[in-house]
């Protein structure tokens, strides 16, 4: 026992993580299963999902992963994967509608391209909505679980990321105030997950940068200093929000972003410059 809890904090649960067959996702995957969970990988990515299974098992000795492809925009593979937990783990205790994408990287309204818009609120929000639902199906009459959403810094910070992928992750966290109010009737926590930046194939695939480069900006940038944050800081939240630690924690908006949604640093980099250009004249 550590801290009052089991090392195996997710023992005898059953969970999906959608997209987790890399990134947050993956990260969410090993953790989950290292301490003790039954897990659902719900993706696309065919090769990358059953490569983790069999790393899994051989890593932890968790043999109960498994892998289900799912696209989250149609409701059949949605409703596929969540029969699937039930019918061979014997419930649902947390899902994780974590799959998401950033779309492209049209930073004007001008720019912005119709149909990549619709495409990320097909995936990060109406993919959420339906994991959400089918979930739902099966826990209100257990009378428990837990339902949790990958959001985004981009939900409590503006003008920094796309309009489409901005205005979805806002979209995420208002399904998971209304949910939190509607599903905490029958005793089910419902909770965000907003993470900052990260180096995850997501991002640096998005940004056309390498990895490192990736978190050399975010570490230039960061309030926090001292720390790169990594895809298993996201997953560690996850564990806390889906395990018994967190039995009354529901309508969170957890941001894991080393404190940089906090501040606008703008106008003392203009006033630092104003003064070191002031400096070079004299």
């Amino acid at each position: 026992m550590m801290n009052g809890f089991s090392h195996h904090r997710l023992e005898g649960k059953v969970a999906i993580v959608t997209g987790g067959a890399s990134g947050f996702g993956e990260s969410t995957v090993r953790l989950f299963a290292r301490h003790g969970a039954k897990v659902v990988i719900a993706d696309v990515q065919d090769d990358l999902a059953i490569s983790l299974c069999n790393k899994i098992v051989s890593e932890s000795g968790n043999n109960n992963v498994i892998y289900v492809h799912c696209d989250v925009t149609q409701d059949s593979d949605m409703k596929h994967v969540v029969g699937t937990a039930v019918s061979t783990f014997g419930k649902l205790d947390i899902m994780f509608n974590n799959a998401g994408i950033t779309g492209n990287l049209d930073f004007t309204i001008l720019d912005s391209d119709n149909k990549n818009f619709k495409r990320v609120f097909d995936v990060n929000v109406f993919g959420s909505f339906l994991g959400a639902k089918h979930a739902a199906k099966v826990m209100i009459p257990a009378k428990r679980g837990v339902i949790l959403f990958t959001s985004s810094v981009a939900s409590v910070l503006a003008g920094e990321s796309p309009h489409a992928y901005t205005m979805s992750k806002h979209a995420v966290l208002g399904l998971m105030k209304n949910l939190c109010v509607e599903l905490g009737q029958y005793g089910i926590r419902v909770n965000c997950i907003s993470p900052g930046s990260v180096s995850t194939p997501l991002l640096t695939n998005a940004m056309g940068l390498e990895k490192t480069m990736v978190d050399g900006i975010v570490c230039e940038s960061a309030v926090l200093k001292e720390v790169v944050p990594t895809a298993e800081d996201v997953a560690e939240a996850a564990l806390y929000l889906g395990s018994d630690a967190a039995k009354y924690v529901t309508g969170l908006n957890l941001v894991v972003d080393g404190g940089y949604s906090t501040t606008n640093p703008t106008y003392s980099r203009v006033i630092k410059q104003t003064f070191e250009n002031l400096a070079k004249k004299t």
